[in-house]
């Protein structure tokens, strides 16, 4: 049987702010969407079924580490990234592009070659090409794929920064051409050019040329401020096109998303939620917790009175200090699962708002709040 064809519609728009439905034929994901990370087949601290259980419909996963370990063989081998990891949901999965640039500290960049560079692990020579990122992301079966580009430091050098663009656009073109024909599947081109707005221009002018099936924005959420972040997205927003995804790579905070989602963004993820929660970091509707500090000693409401979900306002404040203190796992458990769930309601309340046009009066209230 014909596996469904990979869509995309909008539902309701509040002025740039819009609601989506991303169809995929493991099921559909309601826009603005938070992908938690699963980066190495795992969302970290939490099993899959908790994590659907929050309502996230899509999770993300990571070609690089995936890559190195344990190999794509081993998961193809399986069944697929879904069968070896047990997750019903679609699966984006990035190109492997900024962790070369982020973890190795030795790696080159060939135009021809692609990426070359040693493994973080163990210092075995890998060679990431586009052909070669994307036969890993088939092989891994995921849903949503990104094309392989590079993606450069944080950096007022322009000259850099084209060249950069450059070659992401050409690694774009080769790409497209290795993915193929692959329906029930999407491409994502990958707009760059850094903080400069004409070179974002050109690179998003280009990559709907070559057509994709959604566009993300990458090299942000790299050290520069959120306003700079907010000013890209403000310089091309009217140039996305309106029939396809648009996502937002690596960010963020809630206030990053709110502020985003103002500008026409539908896709996020970012590791903060779950790395958070393993360090004792709390997001709630009142702001952020550092569950760690003593004056919670004695506190024994819960983190948000808020949340009935799982019943995590079972465990007080008090209680979740004292796990944290003696370093045990379910502190990390806990709340790592209150921060996806917290992520995944933040997402309901914005398409809520979105469809009943209140949105900015949402977006004032929360912006300088989480």
């Amino acid at each position: 049987m014909a596996l469904k064809d990979f869509a995309f519609k909008i539902l309701k728009k509040d002025k740039f702010a819009r609601c989506g439905l991303i169809e995929t034929h493991r099921g559909n994901i309601n826009t603005p969407a938070f992908m938690p990370v699963g980066t190495q087949a795992t969302v970290k601290a939490c099993t899959i079924n908790d994590v659907i259980k929050t309502g996230a419909e899509i999770i993300l996963s990571n070609t690089y580490h995936l890559m190195i370990r344990p190999g794509v063989d081993r998961v193809r081998d399986a069944g697929g990234l879904h069968t070896f990891m047990n997750c019903k949901l679609p699966i984006l999965t990035d190109s492997g592009g900024f962790q070369v640039m982020s973890l190795s500290k030795f790696n080159k960049i060939d135009r021809e070659k692609g990426a070359i560079f040693n493994s973080h692990i163990d210092g075995k020579k890998f060679y990431l090409s586009p052909e070669e990122s994307i036969k890993i992301q088939l092989g891994l079966n995921s849903d949503i794929l990104m094309i392989m580009d590079e993606c450069p430091k944080n950096t007022d050098d322009y000259d850099l920064i084209k060249k950069s663009m450059n070659l992401s656009l050409y690694w774009a073109e080769r790409s497209k051409k290795a993915f193929g024909k692959n329906s029930h599947k999407a491409l994502f081109g990958i707009v760059q050019g850094g903080l400069f707005r004409d070179l974002r221009e050109k690179s998003l002018t280009e990559l709907k040329k070559i057509d994709f099936d959604g566009y993300a924005l990458g090299g942000l959420a790299v050290g520069e401020s959120q306003n700079e972040m907010f000013s890209v997205i403000d310089d091309i927003k009217e140039h996305l096109p309106s029939n396809k995804p648009r996502y937002l790579m690596g960010v963020g905070t809630p206030s990053d998303i709110l502020g985003a989602v103002k500008r026409g963004i539908d896709m996020f993820d970012c590791v903060l939620p779950t790395r958070s929660g393993r360090t004792g970091l709390a997001f709630t509707w009142n702001g952020r917790i550092n569950i760690r500090n003593n004056k919670y000693q004695k506190d024994n409401a819960p983190l948000d009175s808020n949340c009935f979900n799982f019943d995590l306002n079972k465990y007080s404040k008090n209680y979740l200090n004292h796990l944290f203190n003696t370093n045990e796992i379910l502190a990390s458990m806990l709340l790592t699962l209150h921060n996806i769930n917290f992520y995944q309601e933040l997402m309901t309340a914005i398409r809520e708002n979105i469809k009943n046009n209140t949105f900015d009066q949402f977006h004032d209230k929360y912006i300088d709040k989480l």
